[in-house]
């Protein structure tokens, strides 16, 4: 099942952060992740307002996403991002079709 990283980055140096954002593809393919979103528009929908920039990491599976976070490759190329931004990287795991169709058949039962 697929696993995803939600990154929240705080921007300080976007020259910095350029160059970082230029080696990133390369290491996440390799741990065969590809990026759903990589700071494009947001909207805050409900909430406080989200003023950092987002990014999602799919992966094939939770391991696969820890294997490229903890690896020597993203160690060496995470240097590039130093003082160009500070990051929060959380993991999650996917959602499996199979639980989603489950959950849409209980939940259209429940209609009034």
């Amino acid at each position: 099942m697929s696993a995803y990283i939600v990154v929240r980055v705080d921007i300080h140096d976007p020259e910095a952060y350029r160059e970082y954002m230029r080696h990133t593809p390369r290491v996440v393919n390799r741990f065969g992740g590809r990026f759903i979103a990589r700071g494009g528009e947001t909207e805050t929908l409900e909430g406080e307002e989200e003023t950092l920039r987002l990014v999602v990491i799919e992966f094939p599976s939770m391991d696969a996403a820890r294997e490229f976070y903890y690896s020597d490759e993203y160690k060496d190329t995470k240097r590039f991002r130093e003082g160009g931004g500070s990051a929060q990287f959380v993991a999650v795991d996917g959602y499996a079709i199979e639980e989603w169709n489950q959950a849409v058949e209980e939940s259209e039962a429940l209609e009034v």
